[in-house]
């Protein structure tokens, strides 16, 4: 008889379920795919459904649910954290308690009743910390039998970083750093101050760093001026915040703008205004002390564990820029991080810590490459939905029989400049699309950059994209000598592909650095010459191989662009329904589901195109 777990993540962002079955992971996606709420923080109730129905179970089949944190210690931090700073944070406090004391506070009655809706038999609840979780879905997917566990995210109940050391099916947390000194909390609030939404635009910061210049007198000031005025860092990598800058612990924004203003001698930018040169030079000096607080972490992590292999997780374990780097220190022998990081991996890692920990089931020996499984965790869909929405929409395709003549004609018309929608297999789990419900563009074109952000993912022009490159091929292009399956490593472009820039590259006007040619995969090269690089795999994913090596056969480059299929504001398609209807709305040429391609130019008129537009004032 087998013994299942449901993991669940919620009620804060990015909610999420994840099944295991004997300690198998069987199922994970994001309530946001299903809902089309970005970030949608709700019960997770259609992403539990689907998992549950993946695993072929019901809730009577369930041994346990596991919760990805403790209510009650959040609770608890809330209360001493007003109580410490009143009067300040009366306005916080009373839009915060009255959600606590109706419903947060009987969080167990609460997630009762939703699963009511599944199942009338709710099974045993467990609460694991919610670093725990973050540290569980770090350590046991990974391919290691030892390692140091590094969790760095905004905050968990108090926790907002931890270092821990995992060894066989028990993790010891060692090191725990508390609120409000946080790095995720510093990071969101230089992505506040730099005009991004906190929680959802913090990779935004980090693609902006790169057009902050280096060594330049402003950058080299702001920088100082975080550490002299922001916070103080440790030798160990711990940080005290100087609360007089911040105002997340009591108020509704993240810091003091006006102190802030006073600082730095810039105001906090207003979002979709223009960006200029002191804003990319603020993101860039905050990048670099957000690396150095990552290494220095991972230096004691390494110190205190003995151990040879680091696994991460957190929200600040999506920084690939910092992730890039802290591989290439060497500190470890080798690193591995959880492709669904963010809260969202909460549910993974709670499911997780209560089958190894809570029940103490043992931990056979770790999966290779990983047990994430290419991290392709969500539905698939057979080809009777693609009819359906054919018959919905009057849609026109193209059926073939071989998959490898679609992939052909694919490669075809990625090599002539068509940007192509691309729906396959199983939905990722986590925020990355790793080559399922992807856009796809050709990288040696000089124009599919900007191409891509203007006129398909309707968001901000300096945004760069990731390579999905064939694994036997990475180091054909990049400086990388190890697997990056999950898009989490940034890394350079190698010389012999690099282009001559002008002397004073440095000084140019932002786009005129980013539409200038750099390499010969322009498509993919950021403007300092780095690249968020994807390998992959012919035994994890063949299909998306197929493609890249029918374009390699074709063009001679085994790479390919690979962006999220969705636009600005809308969440990662999950059915062909939401494929159609993101492809007719944008400017993309072809779309591909299974071994179905639809044209553009042979669908019906698309009504709802120009309201789509309206909606995200698009011109």
């Amino acid at each position: 008889m087998v013994e299942a777990l449901l993991g669940l993540s919620a009620y804060y962002h990015d909610s999420a379920a994840a099944l295991l079955v004997d300690g198998k992971l069987v199922a994970a996606a994001h309530e946001e795919r299903f809902t089309r709420k970005k970030h949608d923080s709700s019960f997770p109730l259609h992403a539990a459904r689907y998992v549950l129905e993946e695993g072929g179970l019901s809730m009577q089949d369930l041994s346990a649910i596991a919760f990805y944190d403790k209510p009650y210690l959040k609770f608890e931090r809330l209360l001493e954290t007003y109580h410490g700073l009143a009067p300040q944070g009366l306005r916080s406090f009373l839009s915060a308690m009255p959600v606590w004391i109706k419903e947060k506070l009987f969080m167990r009655k609460m997630l009762k009743d939703e699963l009511k809706k599944i199942g009338s038999d709710t099974p045993q609840m467990l609460f694991p910390e919610h670093h725990l979780s973050h540290a569980a879905s770090a350590f046991y997917p990974s391919p290691f039998e030892e390692a140091a566990i590094l969790t760095i995210d905004g905050v968990g109940e108090w926790a907002t970083t931890t270092i821990g050391r995992g060894r066989g099916n028990t993790i010891e947390m060692l090191r725990e750093l508390d609120f409000p000194h946080s790095l995720g909390l510093l990071y969101s609030a230089f992505t506040y101050y730099c005009g991004f939404k906190v929680n959802s635009g913090e990779y935004k910061l980090m693609g902006l760093a790169p057009y902050g210049i280096p060594g330049s007198e402003q950058t080299l000031k702001y920088k100082q001026l975080i550490l002299d005025h922001l916070v103080d860092i440790r030798e160990d990598g711990s940080l005290l915040l100087n609360m007089d800058y911040f105002n997340f612990a009591a108020g509704l924004t993240m810091c003091h703008d006006a102190e802030w203003e006073a600082l730095f001698g810039l105001p906090k930018r207003s979002p979709e205004s223009d960006l200029t040169q002191p804003y990319m030079n603020l993101a860039l000096a905050a990048q670099q002390v957000t690396e150095d607080v990552i290494f220095l972490l991972a230096e004691t992590a390494k110190n205190i564990t003995g151990c040879n292999n680091l696994t991460m997780a957190g929200g600040v374990a999506l920084n690939c820029v910092a992730n890039g780097k802290l591989l290439r220190r060497g500190i470890f022998n080798d690193m591995w991080i959880q492709p669904a990081a963010g809260d969202a991996g909460g549910a993974v890692g709670a499911a997780y810590a209560a089958w190894h920990i809570g029940k103490d089931r043992p931990r056979n020996n770790p999966a290779r490459p990983d047990a994430m499984q290419g991290s392709y965790l969500g539905p698939r869909f057979e080809s009777d939905a693609v009819q359906r929405l054919s018959k919905k929409y009057r849609a026109k395709y193209s059926l073939y029989d071989d998959f490898s003549a679609l992939c052909t004609d694919v490669a075809k018309l990625l090599a002539d400049g068509a940007v192509i929608g691309w729906f396959q297999g199983r939905m990722e789990y986590g925020p990355r699309a790793l080559g399922n419900r992807s856009i796809l563009g050709d990288p040696c074109s000089p124009d599919m950059q900007k191409k891509l952000n203007l006129k398909i993912k309707y968001r901000e022009g300096f945004r760069p994209f990731a390579p999905a490159v064939l694994e036997e091929d990475i180091g054909e292009y990049f400086s990388l000598d190890r697997p990056s399956p999950y898009m989490l490593l940034v890394a350079p472009v190698l010389e012999s592909h690099r282009k001559q820039v002008p002397d004073n590259y440095d000084q140019l006007q932002m786009y005129d650095r980013l539409y200038h040619q750099r390499s010969d995969v322009p498509a993919i090269t950021h403007i300092d010459f780095s690249a968020r690089i994807q390998r992959i795999s012919r035994s994890t994913n063949e299909p998306f191989w197929k493609l890249i090596n029918a374009f390699k056969e074709r063009t001679g480059y085994g790479l390919i662009v690979n962006t999220s299929f969705n636009v600005r504001g809308e969440p990662i398609v999950c059915s062909p329904a939401d494929a159609y209807r993101c492809f007719m709305r944008t400017e993309m040429d072809y779309l591909a589901v299974g071994n179905y391609l639809f044209k553009k130019e042979d669908q019906p008129d698309w009504e709802e195109k120009e309201n789509w537009r309206e909606e995200f004032q698009l011109d």
